[in-house]
């Protein structure tokens, strides 16, 4: 697990009022992963949708960034306790990706999966209705590896650990399956406020 930039304060009311329980508030942006941050080009860059292992469509890097683009501006909440306030994301909304390629979404789940193996459920009630994008930029700007770019998903409700960095494509599943850490302990859904950090919870 790499970590770098854990510095908290403690928050006003106002602030209090909007962190989740046991989370505190940083101004820096932490980053942690499982391994070594993958460099992906963009050239060789592809996203895709899958129906368990069948292809629904795919997109290259020029494809995707000619998709429509929305803007996000909220506050993100890691399980590991930090919360960061405010934070500007722009990118393809779920909605937008699944209308570019014309279908519902065919099941009621789904797993994230990024470049690195690493993988995380969520449920698609989750990720339409305008609650999560796979985002480009962060800040005005591209999203630097270390945070997960090119592309990495943006669920900002749940814990950050669902927000998958390096994304290369969303498999729809018909049962709700662990993905990496899911599978090590971690809780199904990760609702911040409901401190859904761990199995049991």
């Amino acid at each position: 697990m790499a970590t770098r930039g854990f510095t908290g304060r403690r928050p006003g009311d106002e602030a209090a009022a909007r962190l989740p329980p046991g989370q505190y508030l940083t101004q820096d942006f932490p980053v942690l992963q499982i391994g070594a941050t993958p460099r992906i080009d963009p050239d060789g860059w592809r996203f895709t949708l899958r129906e368990g292992s069948r292809p629904l469509k795919s997109w290259t890097w020029p494809e995707f960034e000619a998709l429509p683009r929305s803007p996000w501006t909220g506050d993100i909440h890691c399980v590991t306790k930090w919360s960061k306030f405010d934070t500007a994301w722009e990118g393809v909304t779920i909605d937008d990706l699944l209308a570019d390629a014309g279908l519902a979404a065919p099941t009621r789940f789904l797993l994230a999966e990024g470049y690195d193996d690493y993988t995380t459920n969520v449920p698609v009630a989750d990720l339409t209705g305008g609650k999560a994008m796979v985002a480009t930029r962060y800040d005005g700007r591209p999203i630097t590896p270390d945070h997960g770019g090119p592309a990495r998903l943006l669920v900002p409700h749940l814990y950050f650990w669902k927000s998958a960095k390096w994304l290369k494509g969303l498999r729809f599943t018909r049962a709700d399956e662990g993905g990496f850490w899911e599978l090590r302990g971690y809780h199904m859904y990760g609702d911040p406020w409901r401190e859904q950090r761990f199995t049991g919870d």
